[in-house]
């Protein structure tokens, strides 16, 4: 199951910000157990400083994150989420715990157990705390899932005949078939093809971005491999192996506009 995500560093550093914010928030207005023994001086030292380290354990889990964004082929999912979540509350406790044992009650004696630290006063903390990084990671997530659509391109079946959005960036080669275009393009990673009703030429008319090199083939530039000569004649090797044959007549138009997409 798909679940909103937005893999921009800089937007999980204002979540990371916006973490350390609300554990000093909450600490000093709510006073858990360890906190309500602190002096006024002591909290202006200390609550920053679990904050701090709150937030440095969000960012700590950033390239598992990008593991799993990778893995997945860009596809983030609600197990992903969850895996992620699990890891980052995992660390923090034992962040905090460490913190606790060797800044906060260093030398003093009967600290609390490792089970009511646990259970008294990180997990309830948790609760409060950490839905705020959720709610921050899916709002960020949403957002990047409205521009992208914004950004995507139509090709437009004929009449009422469905068509396909997708990005730009996505979209490989357009192949005229009989009455049909053959669209060739990426989803998260995979190759993919759909036909549409509609016409090599208007499409072409549509979208001016793309190169003709066949009079039945349309490419994204932007998606070149490489050159592939057989039996005296052009082609090109496009993303995912796919290849376009490039006929005479538009081959110095072709190397042109390659030459140019590649400087």
């Amino acid at each position: 199951m798909k679940s909103p995500f937005d893999p921009s560093v800089k937007h999980h550093l204002l979540i990371s910000l916006g973490l350390a914010l609300w554990i000093f928030l909450f600490l000093f207005f709510t006073e858990p157990l360890d906190v309500n023994e602190f002096s006024n001086t002591e909290k202006l030292i200390y609550l920053p400083l679990y904050g701090l380290l709150g937030a440095l354990c969000y960012l700590w889990m950033l390239p598992l994150q990008t593991f799993l964004y990778r893995k997945s082929n860009q596809l983030w999912t609600l197990k992903n989420e969850i895996l992620f979540f699990v890891s980052f509350i995992t660390v923090t406790f034992f962040v905090m715990r460490t913190f606790y044992l060797y800044v906060i009650v260093y030398g003093q004696p009967n600290p609390y157990t490792l089970s009511y630290y646990l259970s008294s006063i990180f997990l309830p903390a948790a609760l409060v705390i950490f839905p705020i990084v959720f709610i921050g990671r899916f709002a960020f997530g949403k957002y990047k899932e409205k521009q992208l659509e914004e950004k995507k391109i139509e090709l437009k079946g004929d009449g009422n005949y469905e068509g396909i959005r997708l990005l730009f960036s996505d979209l490989i080669m357009l192949e005229a078939s009989d009455n049909y275009v053959e669209v060739h393009y990426q989803n998260s990673g995979n190759y993919k093809k759909q036909l549409i009703r509609n016409r090599l030429s208007q499409l072409e008319k549509e979208h001016q971005d793309l190169i003709r090199t066949h009079r039945s083939f349309l490419i994204n530039t932007e998606h070149f491999s490489s050159y592939k000569n057989e039996n005296s004649k052009m082609g090109l090797i496009l993303s995912h192996n796919v290849f376009a044959p490039v006929s005479k007549t538009y081959t110095t138009a072709v190397k042109t506009a390659l030459n140019f997409a590649t400087e």
